[in-house]
């Protein structure tokens, strides 16, 4: 009677986790719905269009297929966007970690009152439009901007710097955009740091310094991995900081796609470039997800 009894049980069991798994897939499938019709169909239409031929006697293309407009992205033209865009996105990310982990470690050690006000500091900029932020940048950097004429007003400079239209500037734009990105995962994963572990460590005889190495950043990698991947992959295509800090100087994949769509009139070879960022988004993505990262470690709201 009791293995029967056992046997019931158990079968109610399977009977009810079939039931939640049911329900937990019709919650879902609004959700997935929504991906298919806005995001699986727009981003298939994208792929399509990359293999299909440009018509030169007007707008638009013609449905012939061809894979020219992968071989365009071996052009050592292309190539050194590309690698341009990778070398910059490096560069944001590397400065958002020195700047970012700093500040996100203090304000998840600081008190409530203080925790309150810095996290105010990273919040607010979200509060108005990138691109007006950017354009304040701009009129900062000019040869007629208030920085410049702060460096002639105390002598460092006997004229003008040449701030504006150069890498330097774009990386600046780029940070300072970016950085929210890096600093609330890292603020989050050290909030949740479980820390009678560091104090162990401390105890077994380790430092501040070797106690941060071993056990603090070793615990608190996931936010930096979220932060990482958060800053690096929207810095391959944001166009418009190249664009208002950098000129024609500074061509990345994001402005590269951008004259392609609307000035080139070439959509297929767009379409392309397209495909070609979401595979290195995707790649980041998979590796990320190798490492033992967590979607969760990249919510920052």
């Amino acid at each position: 009677m009791g293995r029967a009894r056992g046997f019931a049980r158990a079968g109610g069991e399977r009977m009810s986790a079939r039931k939640m798994g049911r329900a937990a897939l019709w919650m879902r499938a609004p959700m997935l719905l929504w991906a298919i019709a806005f995001v699986g169909v727009s981003l298939g239409y994208v792929l399509v269009i990359s293999f299909l031929t440009r018509d030169t006697e007007g707008y638009g293309v013609v449905a012939r297929f061809t894979l020219d407009n992968y071989g365009r992205l071996l052009s050592p033209n292309y190539l050194k966007v590309f690698w341009q865009s990778v070398k910059l996105a490096f560069h944001t990310t590397a400065i958002c970690l020195l700047i970012g982990y700093p500040f996100g470690y203090l304000m998840a050690r600081a008190s409530a009152f203080w925790r309150s006000i810095l996290m105010l500091l990273v919040i607010v900029p979200f509060w108005t439009n990138a691109l007006v932020r950017i354009y304040g940048w701009k009129i900062l950097l000019m040869a007629n901007g208030p920085i410049n004429n702060f460096l002639m007003a105390i002598g460092l400079a006997d004229a003008p710097l040449k701030l504006l239209n150069t890498y330097g500037a774009v990386l600046l734009g780029m940070v300072y955009a970016l950085i929210p990105f890096m600093i609330l995962p890292v603020y989050t994963s050290v909030e949740k740091l479980d820390w009678s572990v560091v104090e162990a460590g401390r105890d077994l005889g380790a430092g501040r310094v070797r106690a941060f190495f071993t056990v603090t950043l070793p615990l608190t990698a996931p936010g930096v991995m979220a932060g990482c991947v958060l800053v690096f992959v929207p810095s391959m295509g944001l166009f418009f900081i190249s664009d208002l800090l950098g000129g024609a100087t500074e061509v990345l994949a994001g402005s590269l796609i951008r004259d392609q769509l609307l000035k080139s009139r070439d959509w297929p070879f767009a379409a392309a470039l397209s495909m070609v960022l979401l595979v290195i988004t995707c790649a980041l993505l998979w590796v990320y997800a190798r490492l033992g990262g967590k979607s969760s470690d990249m919510t920052i709201f």
